[in-house]
């Protein structure tokens, strides 16, 4: 059994960032995370609001949760350790961009609908964290992106996205990176197929090492600036998704801290990720 997550993401209000409406309630149903069990605290997905459209792809060094509403993720997965990042750092960028052919067509963006919009690619999953050829490609499917304004994409962002590979190479052991998008509830749209424009993205950085959590939260805007990171209790009354496990015993809070070999360069030795397509939708 896994856990799920709602259709609509997060409906907040611009101001204030209150959630419009109260999600239904969190569920738990069969998914595809159990062929990567690997990207998440105790092998444990997120736990969150049921919703249509959903579906869960396996990546080599990531995982998405994907909804079918908006054509965009609602969270990505990654599991980074030190060996990653300093591997990821010689890597050549792919830029080849394409739509994942496991979605259904109906539910997917597609090159076209970026093409002429104004907003990049954005990746939820970094170019930058990927370590392997393999990865790096992988990263470039459109189910890892959002329409993200230009100057917040190559600006804010990406200083968010260069301080957490930095907090990588220093943490003592592996670290857990959650990314995603949150939208108003009168979201617009680009494309032919209505691909979401985000109000805001956040990425939620947790060290079971040590115990700590954060999450950067930003408005998708080009004036913004790096702020000062959120709790992981407000990330969660913001977006009213479970990212973690229960907090273990303190007892237990070392049993983390043993530094591993990055797990993206063992896709070969797992089985070839699929697309799970939910009952009852």
């Amino acid at each position: 059994m896994r856990l799920h997550l709602s259709a609509s993401l997060v409906a907040l209000a611009l101001a204030g960032c209150t959630l419009l409406p109260a999600p239904p309630p969190l569920a738990r149903v069969d998914a595809a995370f159990a062929e990567c069990p690997q990207f998440f605290p105790e092998g444990k997905p997120p736990l969150v609001p049921d919703a249509p459209q959903l579906r869960e792809l396996c990546y080599s060094a990531f995982a998405i949760l994907h909804s079918g509403q908006t054509k965009t993720p609602v969270f990505v997965a990654e599991h980074l350790d030190r060996a990653m990042i300093e591997r990821a750092h010689g890597q050549k960028r792919s830029e080849h961009f394409f739509a994942d052919a496991r979605l259904p067509a109906a539910e997917r963006s597609e090159l076209a609908d970026y093409r002429g919009s104004g907003y990049s690619r954005g990746h939820m999953a970094p170019a930058g964290d990927m370590s392997t050829p393999t990865a790096m490609a992988q990263s470039f499917s459109l189910a890892n992106m959002v329409p993200q304004n230009q100057p917040f994409n190559a600006g804010a962002w990406s200083e968010i996205e260069h301080s957490t590979r930095q907090y990588v190479l220093r943490a003592q052991a592996d670290v857990y990176v959650f990314t995603g998008p949150v939208f108003a509830a009168d979201a617009p749209t680009i494309g032919p197929g209505k691909v979401q424009v985000p109000s805001h993205l956040f990425k939620l950085v947790y060290d079971p090492c040590s115990g700590k959590s954060w999450a950067h939260w930003l408005a998708n805007a080009a004036t913004t600036r790096p702020l000062p990171p959120i709790s992981y209790d407000e990330l969660v009354r913001r977006t009213g998704i479970r990212f973690l496990p229960p907090a273990p015993p303190s007892n237990q809070a070392a049993a983390g801290c043993g530094r591993r070999e990055a797990l993206d360069g063992l896709s070969a030795d797992v089985k070839k990720p699929r697309l799970h397509v939910q009952s009852g939708f």
